[in-house]
């Protein structure tokens, strides 16, 4: 069956086959978040995004793959419910960036920032801070697949808007990076996978800007 992003807690995840990398969403407990495992698969090589929950079940997913990595898009506690516990049975090394590394509940083993590039095998994301959601909020993006980019939003984008913030400064911040670092570089055709439920397209969301700056959140 194809790959349609539509996951719930207690079910099966789902799997995308895309040019140098097998893409897995699975939606973990207690709070309904969506964590991926991305592999290369020349290597097996695989990156985990957000620990969020269900330690065991990452783990089975990892499975014989080599666990590089895990990033964390933020430091919000209903992402990182089983990091320490991933963490500590692969040996993986945690990535966050520096403003939101606080917040983790085991230290950050690497920091990274806007522009730094993350491998896995050989495969490469690139990093993009969008700082609003929380002050380290990033979004990772692979660009090896000829037909479209991928993009690992975390709480930052969703289908119909932006994530929480909680002053206009903070919404005036998001806005102003998903413009420019998101929908002013990217097609279209790039598919966004967020935190939380279901995944969309840049092309779905891009008329909806003018509206979500205006309303405030």
């Amino acid at each position: 069956m194809s790959y349609t992003g539509e996951v719930s807690v207690g079910g099966d995840a789902d799997v995308r086959e895309t040019p140098g990398m097998q893409i897995t969403k699975v939606a973990t407990p207690p709070f309904e978040n969506n964590c991926y495992l991305l592999r290369c698969t020349a290597t097996g090589d695989t990156l985990l995004v957000d620990a969020a929950g269900d330690a065991p079940r990452l783990l089975e997913l990892a499975g014989d793959g080599r666990l590089v990595g895990i990033v964390e898009t933020h430091g919000h506690w209903d992402h990182v419910q089983a990091l320490a516990e991933v963490r500590s049975a692969s040996g993986a090394p945690v990535l966050a960036h520096p403003d939101d590394a606080g917040d983790l509940p085991v230290p950050a083993d690497r920091m990274v920032q806007d522009g730094d590039r993350v491998a896995v095998g050989e495969c490469e994301l690139s990093v993009i801070h969008l700082d609003g959601h929380t002050p380290g909020s990033i979004a990772l993006l692979y660009e090896g697949d000829p037909e479209r980019p991928h993009l690992w939003s975390g709480d930052s984008l969703f289908p119909g808007g932006h994530g929480r913030t909680t002053t206009v400064e903070e919404h005036t911040q998001l806005m102003d990076a998903l413009e420019r670092k998101v929908f002013g570089p990217l097609p279209d055709e790039t598919w966004v996978y967020p935190g939380h439920g279901s995944d969309t397209t840049l092309g779905a969301e891009r008329a909806s800007l003018a509206e979500w700056r205006v309303r405030g959140w």
